[in-house]
């Protein structure tokens, strides 16, 4: 696999990972996307391929950055949007991102606000 980006390497990481987890509607997938300077998450039920809910480091009322501290606010409002939806229990999808730093932030928040996974 020489001579393959970094870029590359991580979506082949994302599917072998999407084998594996898919979101029903009475657990849908919380899929996580980090840029280097936000972070975002969805929750996505597959089997309708809908998102149902979703919060962004970019968003006005979360202009929190890109940083630990700001995905675990991102994750935060994410699981009270998805209370508010009803969501209570999600599969996580790291998207080929290493389980560390801000999507272990991100994860953190999500579950110190309720939701299951």
């Amino acid at each position: 696999m020489a001579n393959k980006s970094r870029q590359t390497m991580r979506e082949i990481r994302h599917v072998r990972v999407r084998k594996k987890v898919e979101g029903t509607p009475d657990r849908p997938r919380l899929a996580v996307f980090r840029s280097l300077k936000n972070i975002s998450a969805q929750i996505i039920d597959d089997a309708a391929g809908v998102t149902l809910v979703a919060a962004s480091s970019l968003e006005k009322d979360l202009k929190v950055g890109g940083n630990a501290d700001g995905a675990k606010k991102v994750g935060a409002a994410l699981a009270k949007r998805a209370k508010e939806k009803g969501i209570t229990a999600v599969v996580f999808d790291r998207g080929g991102f290493r389980y560390h730093g801000r999507v272990a932030s991100l994860a953190d928040g999500a579950r110190e606000a309720g939701l299951e996974f």
